[in-house]
This record gives C-alpha cells, structure tokens and sequence, in this order.
C-alpha cells in the first residue's frame, strides 16, 4: 500500500438506488479504502484511505461501466498524530 493519505472526490452517475447499492458494495470490498460518502443526489463519491488514486478511479470504472471523473484529490503525509480519525459526514 501507498504511504500516503489520499481523499478523492469523484463525480459518478448514480440514476437509482441500485447503483447506489452496487457503488457500496464494490467500495467496501477495496480494503484500501478507509472511510466513503455517497452523495446520490449531486452524483459524488467522496472516498479516504491508502491507495493510489488512479486504481481506486479505474477499479470502479470497470465494475459500474460507468464513467468516472475525479473532481478534486487532496493528499496528506502518512503521521498518526494528524489521521487519528478522519472526519466524514455521514451518508
């Protein structure tokens, strides 16, 4: 895994609540990702963890067919002090 911390916001069309269904599903079994927020309504998906950007954005590419485009990647060392927990709202 990556050293460093990554938070990616990723705009996904999300039509029904199905889609909702299967975009959990498929995070939660990438074991990289720490923490998620799936906002439905303005199609974005809001992911934390240890991982390379671009594997997270093309793994979810491939199992939704759907297109995925990265809005906004910030990234942060890897110190316990400051990961303690990161802050999500919930979804």
């Amino acid at each position: 895994m990556s050293g460093k911390y990554y938070c990616m916001v990723m705009r996904l069309n999300i039509d029904c609540n199905s889609c909702c269904r299967k975009l959990r599903r498929n995070i939660l079994n990438m074991k990289a990702i720490e923490s998620h927020l799936i906002e439905k309504e303005y199609y974005r998906v809001s992911v934390c963890g240890r991982f390379r950007p671009a594997d997270v954005a093309i793994k979810l590419r491939k199992k939704m067919n759907r297109r995925v485009e990265i809005l906004e990647i910030q990234e942060f060392e890897a110190s316990n002090e400051e990961l303690e927990q990161p802050v999500m709202m919930p979804g």
